[in-house]
């Protein structure tokens, strides 16, 4: 085999690795990250220049590149814990690889960075959204009269309830939104479904994170809500909701549903109403949380 053809190969084991970029997106983390000499930046728009042309250059290779959120507080507690240098570049890469395992990432799919940023900003909501309620059920501990996991009662619970949501809607697109108030601020998750091939599909990741947040809002009695709106093609949208109480949902009436969506949270003024769109009340859940097991 010639030199020629083992660089050709080379190449061809080039396109098939895929790569990490840890991604500073705001001004704060990156004056954070100025503080090491290795870190040789020194203005956060040339940066993203730079970066966005490196994911160019890669994808035109056929190189697929994972962007991931970097966290400069993060990255300096691994050094810590890892013992190794923060002010190395071979430090940064390391931190790099493991956030491509754990951390907020996404796929770099040739579309701008300006655009890419604002979704891998709230994939890591998400995720801290997540771990947030999955700490906060863990916490909960035994029942005090039973002894049942509290947590993962809630947990069962909640899947529940999402599944009753979802087989009494009308068919067609679910846009769903649990919001949960409480320290040290307010949890929302978002799930989206649609009925394809007499088939209900929906991203089994988005609704692990949302059943978890329903769970730490009904766990901990704390005031929330759920609303969903549904899309068919020829019929007007339908918006319905419940509020959060007492370990179980509480249907909202049309005119609730109609407030919510036609005030101003801030200025308390009225909102001209969406066109070919019902404010109503939800189907019955079939549900009787009088028979739950509260704790």
């Amino acid at each position: 085999m010639t030199h020629t053809d083992h660089r050709t190969l080379r190449r061809v084991l080039h396109r098939e690795i895929a790569g990490t970029i840890g991604l500073l997106t705001d001004e704060h983390d990156f004056r954070a990250m100025r503080r090491y000499r290795s870190f040789t930046f020194h203005d956060h728009t040339t940066y993203l220049k730079h970066v966005e042309a490196v994911l160019r250059t890669r994808a035109r290779q056929g190189s697929h590149t994972t962007v991931a959120l970097f966290d400069p507080e993060e990255y300096a507690d691994y050094c810590t814990r890892t013992g190794i240098d923060p002010d190395s570049q071979a430090s940064r890469t390391r931190f790099t690889a493991q956030l491509a395992t754990s951390g907020p990432t996404v796929s770099y799919d040739g579309r701008p960075l300006a655009d890419l940023l604002p979704t891998l900003v709230d994939e890591a909501i998400r995720q801290a959204t997540w771990e947030y309620a999955t700490t906060l059920l863990a916490r909960l501990g035994a029942c005090t009269s039973c002894g049942e996991d509290l947590g993962r009662a809630a947990f069962a619970r909640a899947a529940h309830l999402l599944t009753r949501i979802l087989d009494t809607a009308p068919p067609g697109h679910r846009h769903l939104v649990c919001s949960v108030s409480g320290p040290p601020e307010a949890l929302v998750a978002v799930l989206h479904a649609d009925d394809i091939a007499d088939r209900l599909e929906l991203d089994e990741t988005e609704a692990l994170e949302f059943t978890t947040v329903l769970a730490a809002g009904l766990a901990t009695d704390s005031p929330g809500g759920l609303v969903m709106r549904t899309s068919a093609p020829d019929t007007p949208d339908r918006i319905y909701g419940w509020r959060l109480r007492a370990y179980a949902l509480e249907p909202l009436t049309a005119g609730e549903v109609f407030d919510a969506y036609c005030t101003d949270v801030e200025s308390g003024d009225l909102i001209s109403p969406e066109s070919n769109v019902d404010y109503c009340a939800p189907p019955d859940l079939g549900d009787r949380p009088d028979t739950a097991h509260h704790h």
